[in-house]
């Protein structure tokens, strides 16, 4: 009997553990696996050294505080890599179209389409992925890392932007990446 109960507990955990392992590569490990690729430009960095100016407003402050990281992976198309960007690009957007990512807003603008995601609840964002894509430059992957973050303020921040310092170190290495798509 006893060994009958075991190998019923022994199916039952393997079939839980086949059921809940879809085989779907998820976010964070596309990043680790890519993010030293030749073909990607990656920079990994924590929000204490993003600065706001002085006369930021407390909301702004605030915000920011719940903001823990910001990793961006991005791929420049070339002459050479043009099917190769395809393939990750498609690989990026299986990724995002799992359930478990919520979405915020889609948009296009001057031919770049944007797709905002998240994870968490309307009132606790613990991820925010933005996906900007151009069919002549490539994508960029932006993860916001977080501790309940808010979509409204997190909005109200990416349209304060003025709010950031841009003289500081981690401001020139998000502008020297997003020149590399000029």
């Amino acid at each position: 009997m006893k060994k009958v109960y075991i190998l019923i507990v022994s199916i039952v955990f393997l079939t839980v553990t086949f059921i809940s392992c879809d085989g779907k590569q998820s976010l964070q490990e596309y990043y680790v696996e890519k993010q030293n690729s030749s073909e990607f430009i990656s920079l990994d960095l924590p929000s204490s050294i993003i600065s706001l100016n002085e006369d930021s407003s407390i909301e702004t402050k605030e915000t920011m505080a719940t903001i823990k990281k910001l990793n961006i992976l991005a791929y420049k198309i070339n002459d050479l890599n043009k099917s190769e960007y395809l393939v990750e690009y498609k690989k990026v957007k299986e990724i995002l179209n799992n359930k478990k990512y919520n979405e915020l807003i889609r948009m296009n603008h001057d031919g770049v389409h944007v797709i905002i995601k998240y994870l968490g609840s309307d009132e606790a964002i613990e991820e925010l992925i933005v996906l900007a894509s151009d069919k002549q430059k490539g994508f960029a992957l932006a993860r916001v890392l977080g501790d309940k973050m808010s979509p409204e303020k997190m909005m109200k921040l990416a349209q304060n932007f003025k709010d950031i310092d841009k003289d500081n170190s981690a401001f020139s290495q998000i502008t020297e990446l997003m020149g590399e798509f000029n």
